[in-house]
């Protein structure tokens, strides 16, 4: 059996970019073509790990993420031997693509998926005599679950033909497909990773302006003090962080037939995108009423500064006055 390992990290060029490429080997091309996402082949190579064969696609979406598609042969992916061999590979392999500081924060996503050429009698009985294998194997989980783990881990399958599957869990995959035609579900699999990064990243950005507003504007948690420039900043930081979720939105609008269009529902329920969604969504309109409450409060106080500027010079004006009515008319004189 194949295992396609897929890592996404953040990632972009800012020189010129080439000319953005189409998905390929979709099922039903061209009537599936995703929407709004650039993708760019930064490259292929073949590397050895533990005396295995790993061929390694590399590609860029939207000049955010990159993408890295990883296959090699296991003869045996359920052995517990073989178990650690697949550690091994896989660790070996985020270490040396995704940079230091983001496996240190975790900004990454990497997700197995079992590729599988013979199953029978038929997909789903293989499936259902290899199940706490399978299991095991998508959680990459060395302990046996119980039955009820086990069935809700294998719960979500799409069928294309009485031979063809794919089972779709938040940690793991399995497609079943005789002609080895699994390019289109691994397609629509890269995708929802790339959507569940993409959503991390903008909830990251999002705490981390929070976190500069409350230094940038709150001293000692008593009174606000804003300056002009800063809150520009803060402005035009809320105003990147949602038009590129309005762009993140763009890419989950999916043209293509009844097939590719299940597949998908199944990772978004599978990847809780649409959670992630509101989630970020409710973020930000709360970023919008707090950067909001902040401009009021910063109109107020520029007005009662100018209120005190005019207060003063109103003062200064009348001791002006006084002094030339003490010059001209001096105490005690003529």
């Amino acid at each position: 059996m194949e295992i396609c390992y897929l890592i996404a990290f953040p990632d972009s060029d800012e020189g010129a970019l080439p000319t953005p490429e189409q998905f390929k080997g979709l099922k039903d091309a061209p009537y599936f073509q995703p929407v709004d996402i650039d993708l760019v082949k930064l490259g292929d190579e073949t590397v050895v790990i533990e005396g295995y064969a790993v061929s390694v696609l590399r590609q860029r979406y939207d000049n955010r993420v990159q993408m890295l598609e990883c296959r090699f042969d296991l003869i045996d992916p359920f052995a517990s031997s073989v178990f650690q061999i697949r550690d091994k590979i896989q660790n070996a392999l985020k270490s040396r693509y995704i940079p230091e500081l983001f496996r240190q924060n975790e900004m990454y996503e990497d997700y197995s998926i079992l590729l599988v050429q013979d199953a029978k009698p038929t997909p789903d009985k293989w499936i259902d005599k290899n199940s706490v294998a399978i299991a095991n194997f998508i959680r990459s989980h060395r302990e046996v679950f119980d039955k009820e783990e086990t069935n809700e881990i294998l719960t979500s399958r799409t069928r294309y033909s009485a031979k063809e599957l794919t089972l779709i869990d938040w940690e793991g995959a399995v497609i079943i497909a005789p002609n080895a035609d699994y390019d289109s579900d691994i397609a629509l699999l890269k995708i929802g990773n790339y959507q569940l990064l993409r959503y991390r990243m903008l909830d990251q950005s999002i705490e981390e302006m929070l976190d500069k507003i409350k230094e940038g504007f709150f001293q000692g948690k008593r009174r606000p003090r804003a300056t002009r420039g800063m809150l520009q900043q803060v402005t035009q930081h809320r105003l990147e962080i949602m038009l590129d979720f309005e762009r993140a939105e763009l890419n989950l609008l999916l043209i293509g037939d009844w097939y590719t269009a299940k597949v998908y529902e199944a990772i978004q329920s599978e990847f809780y995108l649409k959670d992630w969604k509101e989630n970020i969504k409710s973020k930000i309109d709360n970023l919008e009423d707090i950067v909001q409450t902040i401009k009021d409060n910063f109109m107020i106080s520029y007005e009662n500064l100018m209120d005190q500027i005019q207060l003063w010079g109103w003062i200064i004006l009348l001791l002006g006055y006084f002094y030339l009515y003490i010059i001209e008319f001096p105490v005690g004189g003529k």
